[in-house]
């Protein structure tokens, strides 16, 4: 794809399968062999984390049990999830790709947007050639394979890698992208979750190409500021850059969740679960100088069945404040005598300072005392630091056997 009229050249670089890929690596008599990466069914993180070209001619997806997995496939091969080696081998990858551009955008651990457009003659003679050239060097320096979509967006650039797997190149540009991208099912397209595609398939909304045809205001009406955003996206006129690779990235939100070793139920049970996650937030929060607007609990029950609420709260980064929130939105939306498995506490709609609030005199005095506690919060933050993280906890959570 030659550059014209000035437009970006943006690569969108995929590695297939990841984390199956990289796990299999020392194991390359099992490439043929159906296997997955996943955790014990002894510690109850028995989930299909990842799998293999193999695996998935069984039927296996990803967040499947594993004990459903092994039904599907009695000759299942089942590996541990290894975090070093997955960071080890992205940062290798990220590394050819800085070598091509300063302008790399990681997105997750196992795919980046490269912007080329000031920098690819100096290797290839056009977008395509680079591509075909860094999926090579890869694949020669780490025996994994990459799939890149090559486009003048990154919308376009990722739904490209997405079109041909693995170890491909593909190439949407404004000559082709109505026949490539308008006919792809409407769940394809970046940032449309399951939600939002069944709003769409309500509104008759099935493809791409539909979506770009529709009404940008009905379509706003629908899904808020994402809808207009959405189509955008579909009719190609996305223009987001591509970060450089050191760029502090925008933290949109601060979560901590945990599978419990037993289900829980009742308040002795989920208080000390949630004060232990609300702390592990609202220590992420202050180390990056947040604030949270906003506390979202999800809970999965012992069938795997999600429950998400979440509320509006004071600019705050008090792990008190967070646990309160979090309890208040538990106790009112759910049975607390019903069992848990797993429980997620999460911070949301993130600034860097606080929002300022229309205060009342007693609020005045509430907001005085916020501050002290978050004084207080960041002094025991240092022990913490200095003496481990079990230095200070609350009486409940010292009694706890949920987090062994």
């Amino acid at each position: 794809m030659e550059q014209q009229n000035k437009d970006r050249i943006i690569l969108h670089c995929d590695c297939n399968g990841f984390y199956a890929s990289v796990s299999l690596l020392p194991y390359p008599e099992l490439k043929d062999k159906p296997v997955v990466v996943g955790g014990s069914s002894e510690n109850r993180h028995g989930i299909v984390l990842a799998k293999n070209e193999a695996a998935k001619k069984y039927g296996i997806k990803t967040a499947q049990t594993i004990q459903s997995a092994q039904r599907a496939c009695p000759d299942l091969i089942i590996l541990p999830p290894q975090r070093d080696r997955y960071e080890y081998f992205s940062r290798i990858i990220n590394e050819i790709y800085n070598s091509y551009t300063d302008l790399v955008e990681p997105f997750g651990i196992d795919e980046s947007w490269l912007d080329v457009t000031n920098s690819y003659h100096l290797f290839a003679k056009n977008g395509k050639e680079l591509a075909d050239m860094i999926r090579q060097r890869v694949y020669y320096e780490t025996g994994l394979t990459i799939s890149v979509g090559v486009s003048f967006n990154k919308v376009f650039a990722k739904l490209g890698s997405d079109y041909k797997k693995p170890d491909a190149t593909t190439v949407i540009s404004r000559e082709n992208y109505r026949d490539i991208v308008f006919p792809l099912k409407v769940e394809d397209l970046l940032y449309v979750g399951r939600n939002t595609a069944e709003t769409l398939h309500r509104l008759g909304i099935r493809t791409i190409g539909q979506l770009a045809q529709a009404d940008a205001g009905m379509l706003q009406d629908k899904l808020g500021k994402h809808g207009r955003d959405l189509h955008i996206y579909a009719n190609g006129l996305e223009d987001s850059p591509v970060l450089p690779f050191d760029a502090k990235r925008e933290v949109k939100s601060v979560g901590s969740g945990n599978t419990f070793y037993r289900d829980i139920a009742g308040l002795d049970d989920i208080r000390p679960a949630l004060m232990v996650l609300s702390e592990q937030v609202g220590l992420r929060l202050r180390k990056h100088g947040l604030y949270a607007n906003g506390v979202q609990i999800t809970i999965k029950n012992p069938a795997f069945v999600s429950f998400t609420r979440q509320k509006q709260v004071n600019s705050t980064n008090v792990s008190d404040n967070i646990y309160k929130t979090a309890l208040e939105l538990l106790v009112k939306n759910w049975n607390v005598k019903m069992p848990i498995r797993a429980l997620t506490v999460t911070a949301l709609d993130l600034t860097a300072e606080k929002r300022v609030q229309q205060l009342n005199l007693f609020e005045t005095a509430e907001s005085q005392d916020d501050t002290k506690k978050e004084n207080l919060q960041k002094a025991l933050d240092k022990l913490k630091e200095k003496y481990g993280r079990d230095t200070v906890q609350s009486a409940s959570v010292m009694k706890t056997d949920l987090f062994k």
